[in-house]
């Protein structure tokens, strides 16, 4: 499942999302490929979409969720990758 949390993290004057899968990175990379997200916008394990993304993402079939959600479903499938690991 591709998983989106709100756009609350700040950045280059901006305000970013996270978007995950909690299956595989091929899924997650197919639906970017999909949407059109370029691949520099992937950071170790989600990729970074700004805020006026947020709505086409949820459209496209992202499911939001909280932060702390995200972060817990990415965790679990292991696919969560730590800064330094």
């Amino acid at each position: 499942m591709i998983l989106i949390d709100p756009p609350v993290w700040p950045g280059w004057d901006r305000v970013w999302s996270h978007l995950v899968s909690d299956e595989s990175y091929d899924e997650l990379h197919a639906f970017a490929r999909k949407v059109g997200i370029p691949a520099r916008g992937f950071d170790r394990d989600h990729y970074d979409v700004p805020s006026d993304l947020y709505d086409e993402m949820v459209a496209a079939g992202a499911v939001p969720v909280p932060s702390r959600v995200l972060v817990r479903r990415l965790i679990d499938s292991g696919l969560r990758h730590r800064k330094g690991t």
